[in-house]
């Protein structure tokens, strides 16, 4: 079998998304994210630092693509998903290999170590880890689902607030939430060029709570995978001015409304395993733990030192 790597672009999202929900309709959740995840990871989490295609890469043989790599997320980690026909073999430990040293080729060398994730039943992948240096070292996160046959109570809003769809105008509100509530360090025209521009963003599946001065005080982006009948949040993110008032949680279940209008049958959140706040959250609307990632570490390879002539 011939594999070949190349540049990911805009254009391939839509057979990439299409190619993975067929990847768990075959093998299941463990090993796969949501397809959800892909656009989110690939623009919202790498927030146009550098060409796309420098950081996010492709293999494919004669079938199609079979693996996808993204790389220096969060500085210093990265993903890979892999066929499942490929699952454990040496055409794997190769994608993992080349991502492992894309990743350190690009991170600050401040970094001691390069990063991945995992399920915690994918022994599969945990193996060939292992093989390549890795080694487990924390809780990542909680993996949470939801049936959507469940009831779901009508949002309570404090007076005033209201729940609607996002508009592409509302780029400047959103980085503002985003920023107080997950302290980072978003600007409107960078989420308007980074999110709201890229490839699979909808404003319709971004569901905001508005608050009476026109502030944007809680959001989630909801994602729907069609073939698996499965949707999924990523993320969700509440305003240090205006939480505790049910606003994350009215955001959810407009949502979840409107995912069990589209079909779905099931839907997933994700959350750090050290985040109570979320947890309570999401137990309160039904959700259930079904499964944790892990986090896996291997030292970043020295760079060889230049050598001087005699």
């Amino acid at each position: 079998m011939t594999l070949t790597m190349r540049a990911y672009t805009d254009a391939d999202l839509p057979a990439l998304q299409d190619t993975v929900a067929g990847w768990i309709a075959e093998a299941g959740r463990c090993g796969y994210d949501h397809i959800g995840e892909l656009p989110h990871r690939i623009y919202e989490n790498l927030r146009g630092r550098r060409p796309v295609g420098s950081l996010v890469h492709l293999w494919e043989d004669s079938s199609g693509i079979v693996g996808l790599a993204i790389n220096l997320r969060f500085g210093a980690a990265f993903d890979v998903f892999t066929a499942p026909s490929l699952r454990g073999t040496s055409a794997e430990l190769r994608m993992l290999r080349a991502a492992h040293e894309s990743t350190a080729a690009s991170m600050d060398p401040a970094e001691p170590y390069v990063l991945t994730d995992l399920f915690d039943c994918d022994t599969t992948r945990i193996d060939l880890l292992e093989q390549l240096g890795y080694e487990h070292f924390r809780t990542w996160d909680h993996v949470n689902d939801r049936d959507l046959g469940l009831p779901l109570p009508s949002p309570a809003l404090p007076e005033g607030f209201r729940v609607r769809s996002a508009r592409l105008a509302d780029a400047e509100q959103l980085a503002v939430a985003r920023n107080h509530s997950f302290e980072e360090d978003w600007t409107g025209e960078l989420y308007r060029s980074a999110v709201m521009d890229q490839p699979g963003y909808d404003p319709a599946r971004e569901i905001v709570a508005e608050a009476p001065d026109g502030r944007i005080a809680a959001f989630t982006v909801y994602w729907v995978d069609e073939l698996n009948r499965v949707g999924h949040f990523e993320p969700v993110g509440t305003h240090r001015d205006f939480q505790r008032r049910g606003l994350g949680k009215a955001v959810m279940l407009e949502a979840m409304r409107r995912m069990r209008d589209l079909g779905l049958t099931t839907v997933t959140v994700n959350h750090n395993a050290e985040n109570d706040g979320a947890r309570a959250l999401y137990a309160s609307l039904g959700f259930v733990r079904r499964h944790e990632t892990y986090g896996f570490r291997a030292p970043r390879p020295a760079k060889p030192e230049s050598r001087r002539p005699a």
